[in-house]
């Protein structure tokens, strides 16, 4: 009987730690990613002036193509910036505009 009734708390127990292991598996707080739409916005401001640049007469002393370099660089880093933000999970400190590199 004694070893009956162990047997059934050792069961009842596992049960219990295996529901633990399987509530704790489960991610938690998967934070959807924001929108930016003014990261986005300047996405498409950045590349509307790259094919502004690029349509330019070319007569300007290598300041339009060094412009084109300024602009493919700020994309990526625009880029950069919404992926960034994609992937780190929310802190519950946002920064406020303008203050995002401090």
């Amino acid at each position: 009987m004694k070893i009956r009734k162990l047997t059934i708390l050792l069961f009842a127990a596992l049960f219990i730690l295996s529901l633990g292991v399987l509530v704790n598996a489960q991610p938690r707080h998967h934070r959807k990613a924001e929108p930016q739409p003014l990261m986005r916005a300047a996405l498409v401001s950045l590349r509307a002036a790259k094919g502004q640049l690029e349509k330019a007469t070319h007569d300007k002393g290598g300041h339009r193509v060094r412009a084109i370099g300024l602009i493919d660089k700020a994309i990526r880093e625009v880029e950069k910036g919404i992926a960034f933000d994609d992937a780190t999970p929310d802190r519950g400190k946002r920064h406020k505009r303008g203050h995002d590199d401090e």
